[in-house]
């Protein structure tokens, strides 16, 4: 999933991406509610992980942006205040999850990949398709019955093709989902990545390549 983390505190923001890309999530981080609406105009995100309190813009007036563009992505509110009627005002303002500091950072990313789910198309626990059984859970993945070890971005790549079910994805969206804000479109890591995930996986190829479109596992 692509997350947004916004934080002003800029060594818990940095400790929540990490966390959550662990988890095999693309992380980008902002500081502020002016930088969050700029990654929001440009990038499409699942999950945006929210400081309530936040300089420039605050987070109760990026969460109504958030909403009022109808954007797909689904809030987690962050913030110091753990009265009923802050949470109350918390997700009367569109928020879809709240959660008070402190906070466990194993709670959080559960319910991030919660909140990623409702996000998107609802998908079954396990994916399987071609012979490939991909457990997002216990991060697992096997082809015909053997274990296959897969980097994250491997595993990230993989389960966005399983997700579209034998449909073609563009190279694009599989740099946008797996990868943060800092990749370079221009590297072919896409392409790098998706030669090692083949080889992994054996033969005979399942990962087919579709000339000038993107990738799609028949």
């Amino acid at each position: 999933m692509r997350v947004l983390v916004v934080e002003d505190e800029r060594v818990l923001a940095d400790a929540i991406a990490e966390w959550l890309r662990e988890e095999t999530h693309a992380v980008d981080t902002a500081h502020d509610g002016a930088a969050a609406l700029e990654r929001l105009a440009v990038n499409d995100y699942d999950v945006v992980v929210l400081d309530r309190d936040l300089p420039v813009v605050h987070g109760d007036d990026v969460c109504r942006e958030l909403v009022a563009s109808e954007s797909a992505a689904r809030v987690l509110m962050l913030t110091a205040a753990a009265e009923i009627g802050d949470r109350v005002a918390g997700l009367s303002l569109g928020a879809d999850d709240y959660l008070a500091k402190p906070f466990a950072f194993a709670e959080l990313a559960a319910r991030v990949l919660a909140l990623g789910r409702r996000a998107r198309p609802a998908a079954p626990p396990v994916l399987r398709r071609a012979g490939i059984t991909l457990d997002p859970a216990r991060r697992e993945v096997f082809r015909d019955g053997r274990y296959v070890p897969l980097s994250k971005k491997e595993f990230a790549v993989l389960t966005e093709l399983l997700r579209a079910n034998g449909a073609v994805v563009p190279a694009e969206t599989l740099l946008e989902k797996a990868w943060d804000e800092n990749a370079d479109p221009f590297t072919g890591v896409v392409r790098l990545t998706v030669l090692k995930l083949r080889r992994k996986l054996g033969e005979p190829a399942v990962v087919l390549t579709v000339p000038g479109v993107g990738y799609r596992i028949p």
